[in-house]
């Protein structure tokens, strides 16, 4: 068990986990099956995702909303969009055998408000939590902003605990993602999670600067939870920066040029964990690591599995 003050069926709740990011938070995120798939074809991917979940020992899971981002980037996507399952759908019915938290993004813009508030009324606050995303770009149709899904969470579900996206790229271009994060926690975000880090310094100087503009305000830091994600090609590599992630020329490099790029990525994310690790130890800054798995290859799927393993032991956690 991860040690946290236990709920009757014997799991924490999030609001006990993100009480405990001080020491580092781990969780392992996926994204839901393919909007085409059978009742019966979901269930089966929920077992096998349980299966590979059950010896980590996470704080919790994260399920992805997947969006059509084309918008967003003029450049031929790399990979198809492909509508996937809702993914509180995918949690609600497919999923009643995680009996840890689970954290369902919600790209908020694609739901009319009668969804959302629908969702908002049932959702159990102990056993689910919520990272409201916006639209991809300004020219994108949107049916609820993100300030408007705040107001409802507010209304319906004030105790449900509601997280923000953080860029560290954006903090490069212009210094002020910790401002973003601010703001968003004065609407009520209780953490973050970032974007893929494959740029350490980003990473590092954008939780520094949140961390002391959280002191010179005398407000206390909501936990930032860093992504870190396997790439197993070429292709992946594109998509990621087609995604607006940046990996440094000389990563790029190490992963254009490697006999095997997953196993590059795989050490360099590993690299990166324990960077932060001890950086944000230093602060005082409560942390954690969401490792993701989106990928339908075994070889990175088992990758990230194996990821999620190396870092719960960085974090000094035992195994289930």
């Amino acid at each position: 068990m991860s040690g946290h003050p236990e709920l009757p069926d014997g799991a924490a709740s999030l609001q006990d986990v993100l009480a405990s990011a001080s020491r580092g938070l781990l969780l392992f995120g996926i994204t839901p099956p393919r909007a085409s798939v059978t009742a019966e074809q979901a269930d089966d991917i929920a077992r096998l995702t349980l299966a590979r979940l059950d010896p980590l020992a996470v704080d919790a899971l994260v399920l992805y909303d997947i969006d059509d981002e084309s918008d967003r980037n003029p450049d031929e996507r790399p990979f198809p969009y492909l509508p996937t399952m809702d993914p509180a759908v995918f949690h609600g019915e497919h999923l009643s055998g995680w009996r840890r938290p689970t954290i369902v993004y919600r790209c908020v813009g694609k739901y009319a408000e009668p969804e959302l508030r629908g969702w908002l009324a049932a959702v159990d606050p102990d056993r689910v939590g919520a990272v409201f995303v916006g639209a991809s770009s300004s020219s994108k149709q949107v049916r609820t902003t993100v300030p408007g899904a705040h107001a409802l969470r507010r209304e319906i579900r004030p105790e449900l605990a509601v997280g923000g996206v953080a860029i560290p790229e954006r903090h490069t271009r212009g210094l002020d993602e910790h401002l973003r994060m601010l703001a968003k926690q004065e609407q009520g975000c209780a953490f973050f999670v970032s974007q893929v880090v494959y740029d350490l310094d980003a990473a590092k100087s954008m939780v520094s600067d949140y961390h002391y503009a959280c002191r010179e305000r005398g407000l206390e830091p909501r936990p930032v939870v860093f992504t870190l994600s396997v790439c197993g090609s070429l292709k992946t590599l594109t998509f990621l920066q087609w995604l607006g992630v940046r990996v440094p020329r000389w990563l790029e490099n190490a992963l254009r040029h490697a006999d095997d790029p997953l196993a590059e990525s795989y050490e360099q994310c590993l690299v990166t964990a324990r960077e932060l690790i001890a950086f944000c130890r230093r602060l005082g800054m409560p942390y954690g690591f969401n490792v993701e798995s989106v990928s339908i290859r075994k070889v990175e799927i088992d990758a990230s599995v194996a990821l999620a393993s190396r870092v719960r032991d960085l974090l000094g956690r035992p195994s289930a």
